[in-house]
């Protein structure tokens, strides 16, 4: 699903692949435990974490309260993941890639 994004890479990040566009991360994947995590505004982050906390929650310490969120693949709904990878990249892309996917 990131790789769909126009301008969107995937490269190692330590243990994790990672998404990039515009050379800033936008997700990463830890398949091993599959738990997917994005970049969103901290607004945006209550939002999503208000649907099941058991499902997408803030990454524990420091990188949570910068809006970095973790997303339990296994519970997740399909539509939801595609919508947060969708904000994460918005959040991250340059503004003319941004807009391709930014809801009206």
């Amino acid at each position: 699903m990131a790789l769909a994004f126009d301008g969107a890479t995937e490269q190692p990040h330590f243990e994790k692949t990672s998404f990039w566009v515009n050379k800033k991360i936008f997700a990463t994947l830890d398949e091993a435990k599959q738990i997917a995590v994005v970049k969103l505004a901290m607004e945006e982050q209550a939002v999503f974490c208000l649907y099941d906390k058991t499902v997408i929650y803030p990454v524990p310490g420091k990188w949570g309260l910068q809006g970095w969120t973790m997303i339990a693949l296994k519970k997740v709904r399909k539509e939801m993941l595609l919508d947060a990878l969708t904000v994460s990249y918005c959040n991250v892309a340059p503004k003319k890639l941004a807009e391709k996917y930014k809801r009206q």
